[in-house]
């Protein structure tokens, strides 16, 4: 899919190109080609005359090879943008090519960007330049806007997070917990820390991106205070993913001790009922013997005797254990 961004009254717009004679018919400032066809890349050689590397979205790329500036001014960024969906989250690595100096006035100023899905951030980037006039000027302030969405959906999703570990933490710390309610807490703390994860290293690939666009000394000044704004953004969400390791340990060990507690009260049930029943089979072995002095041998009574003395001896342990309180 290939759409183009243009910018009308301080407004960006979006087109849905399907031909090379559509194409030629704006002048955007973005191009933004999303699982782009062979033929869809050919368009973009033919009429901007730019080559998309065919290891543009690769995941195995060497991170020094993800920032570079080519000899001609074009500016090669590979960035990740989180995904933060409930049942798959994940990553998505797009690559940015930012023409500025092409000679080629069609070209000039046009910020392309390749990505194999649909990225959330891309989406609330669109929705916030149609509703407000003057918020995007050129290429440049593009690809800024996309690294603070970036940032701010990622806060977002920490907030989510920071909702979902309340309503953990209600349970956990209630004292009643099950092992089937302890299953359940560790399903969500473990999806927690993995969406925790998953955030920290997308903040991280956002700060250098944002690093090399200011070393790059592409930004006039007041893009360089906005970029410098977004990493102080970044690096105020360090200490709250910090804080939800932290928590998160704390939950993970605060379960791990329920667990603990309810394989004790089972294997104390079974301790108990050992102790409890050795003096009855004691007695039971004893008498079943069969000795010739045994009482049962000259005795009417003897076996009943003997099965009120096995009752007896393990009533007794019994109440010992609950007057101690080792039965609750």
């Amino acid at each position: 899919m290939l759409n183009i961004f243009t910018l009308a009254n301080g407004r960006l717009f979006q087109e849905e190109i399907e031909s090379l004679e559509e194409l030629s018919r704006f002048q955007p400032i973005w191009v933004d080609l999303e699982a782009p066809t062979l033929e869809e890349k050919r368009w973009i050689k033919q009429y901007y005359g730019l080559s998309i590397p065919e290891n543009a979205m690769d995941e195995d790329i060497e991170e020094s090879a993800r920032f570079y500036e080519e000899d001609n001014g074009e500016l090669h960024i590979r960035s990740d943008f989180l995904i933060a969906d409930e049942d798959e989250p994940r990553t998505v690595r797009v690559a940015f090519i930012l023409n500025l100096v092409n000679d080629d006035l069609k070209s000039k100023g046009v910020l392309f960007s390749i990505h194999d899905e649909d990225v959330p951030v891309f989406r609330l980037l669109r929705m916030r330049a149609r509703r407000a006039p003057g918020l995007i000027e050129d290429a440049k302030e593009v690809l800024l806007k996309l690294f603070d969405a970036d940032a701010e959906y990622s806060a977002d999703t920490l907030e989510g997070i920071y909702v979902d570990l309340e309503k953990v933490s209600s349970k956990v710390l209630s004292g009643n917990v099950t092992d089937a309610m302890a299953g359940e807490v560790l399903g969500a703390i473990a999806r927690h820390e993995d969406m925790s994860g998953r955030i920290r290293r997308n903040v991280m690939d956002t700060r250098r991106a944002v690093s090399f666009m200011m070393r790059s000394k592409m930004l006039n000044a007041e893009q360089f205070e906005e970029a410098r704004q977004i990493l102080r953004d970044i690096d105020s969400l360090d200490s709250h993913t910090a804080f939800l390791f932290d928590k998160i340990n704390f939950l993970m060990d605060a379960t791990v001790g329920f667990i603990n507690i309810n394989q004790n009260k089972i294997i104390k049930i079974f301790s108990v009922a050992s102790v409890a029943l050795l003096p009855p089979t004691l007695i039971a072995s004893v008498y079943g013997m069969n000795f010739k002095l045994m009482p049962e041998l000259d005795w009417a009574f003897g076996y009943p005797f003997a099965v009120v003395l096995m009752t007896g001896s393990a009533v007794l342990p019994m109440w010992y254990f609950r007057k101690r309180g080792w039965l609750k």
